[in-house]
């Protein structure tokens, strides 16, 4: 029981230095972005903060720089793209901490209320990754609301092209018309090549930012329809019946795997379930699992089968449109 408390004060402790050495580093970045008001046209607001719409490249922190922490853990996991794509302002530094203090915080709990003190490191690994997962789900529902969007966007474009407009004219249009997340996104890639970026250089960053094979498909037509030269207008209408399609058939395949998906569902929350209600009935029979090793034995073999049976459940009710 002292080592957990030791590791708890410990988690604690870094978790608080991390946090407070991120805030040292912050600067102050009024005096850069006044000289930016020009190309930006951004707003003032009180206190000298510039009003800039969301999805500006210059909403960010300015001086958000990867610190020695983020670069260790961009080798295994790349929290700050993971960031970006879910839409929230959080830096990789404030991420770690607020991990460490929710482990820390409810093993800190669970020692108070339950007997069971040797399950403590494992109360702590799973609650401090409760914000990965957070982030990860935002991720996914804003990158599946990015590809409903697509469509819409790619005819947005398309119409102004048939009206004379430019490219770059259609692209603002998106980005003025368009709701969040698909419309920040392009108006970043308006505002990178107002700026000099080349506008096929704007468009490949987006595709790195939003991991979506449709926006690949757009981003590569006008490549090589500025290479080539070809009817860009058909093309992106082409591209948005397609994607239209594509999402009629993946909508039939949700439904029939409809039983299956539910099917895993409660073969996956059965044991666990049953697990906590025959805690609370017999805690003396439960108990044999941690203190017999034979039951150590079956406890390992079990969770090993359970993510096994996970992992054949996903692949028979995933099929790729």
């Amino acid at each position: 029981m002292f080592y957990l408390i030791v590791m708890i004060c410990v988690a604690l402790s870094v978790s608080g230095v991390v946090y407070a050495v991120s805030l040292m580093f912050t600067k102050d970045k009024n005096a850069v972005e006044n000289r930016l008001i020009e190309l930006t046209k951004g707003k003032q607001r009180a206190g000298g903060r510039l009003d800039l719409p969301a999805g500006s490249i210059l909403s960010g922190s300015l001086d958000d720089v990867p610190n020695m922490i983020e670069k260790i853990l961009t080798r295994f996991l790349n929290v700050r793209v993971m960031i970006d794509q879910a839409g929230m302002e959080l830096t990789p530094t404030k991420f770690l901490a607020i991990s460490g203090i929710i482990g820390a915080v409810s093993a800190m709990i669970y020692m108070v209320v339950s007997p069971i003190k040797s399950l403590a490191p494992i109360v702590f690994g799973m609650t401090a990754v409760s914000p990965l997962m957070y982030i990860w789900f935002k991720r996914s529902r804003r990158l599946k609301r990015f590809g409903f969007q697509l469509p819409e966007a790619l005819d947005l474009i398309g119409q102004a092209l048939k009206a004379g407009q430019s490219l770059s004219a259609g692209i603002q249009l998106v980005a003025q018309q368009t709701s969040a997340p698909l419309g920040p996104e392009f108006s970043r890639c308006y505002e990178e090549q107002n700026l000099g970026v080349p506008l096929e250089q704007s468009l490949m960053r987006m595709t790195e930012r939003v991991p979506n094979l449709d926006l690949k498909f757009f981003a590569t037509s006008i490549v090589l329809q500025r290479q080539t030269g070809g009817d860009l207008a058909e093309i992106l209408d082409k591209i948005a019946c397609l994607i239209r399609e594509r999402f009629k058939i993946w909508g039939q395949i949700q439904a029939l795997t409809g039983e299956g998906r539910l099917s895993g569902i409660v073969l996956l929350a059965l044991p666990p379930a049953l697990f906590l209600v025959m805690l609370k009935l017999n805690y003396e029979y439960v108990t044999m699992l941690f203190n017999d090793p034979l039951g150590r034995k079956m406890l390992i073999f079990g969770i090993i089968m359970q993510i096994l049976g996970a992992v054949c459940i996903k692949k028979i009710i995933t099929i790729k449109v």
